[in-house]
């Protein structure tokens, strides 16, 4: 066996170790790039979930004001009653009135609701 059947073989080898860690590099490139869409996707649904929680506490947030609100206006229409029985001359409210027992009635059931809201805000916490 002369020099150029050696360097001819030792060619072939190269070239198969070659053709060899080409395949392993792909196959490793493949694993790597699929961890890493995994990954991502993971990040992406980790991130979307707390958006929606985000959104969510938002909405209740909004919801809790709003609720406050009204609250305030009711209130603020059973001192507007409590004046009109005063100027009727009324030393004290009567809670049988029909305005009267409607607006305690309605700020009760606002009550409610905000409690129910806030409970749900501080179990999203």
């Amino acid at each position: 066996m002369g020099f150029s059947d050696t360097l001819k073989e030792l060619l072939d080898q190269a070239l198969v170790v070659s053709k060899e860690l080409a395949v392993k590099a792909g196959e490793k490139a493949q694993v790597l790039g699929e961890k890493g869409f995994q990954a991502s996707k993971d990040f992406v649904v980790k991130a979307g979930a707390k958006v929606q929680e985000a959104g969510e506490k938002g909405v209740l947030l909004v919801e809790i004001k709003q609720l406050e609100n009204q609250t305030k206006k009711l209130i603020a229409g059973l001192g507007a009653e409590a004046c009109r029985a005063h100027d009727n001359g009324a030393s004290s409210l009567d809670f049988a009135d029909t305005e009267v027992a409607t607006l305690l009635g309605q700020i009760d059931e606002i009550k409610e609701a905000l409690e129910k809201r806030e409970a749900e805000l501080k179990a999203r916490s």
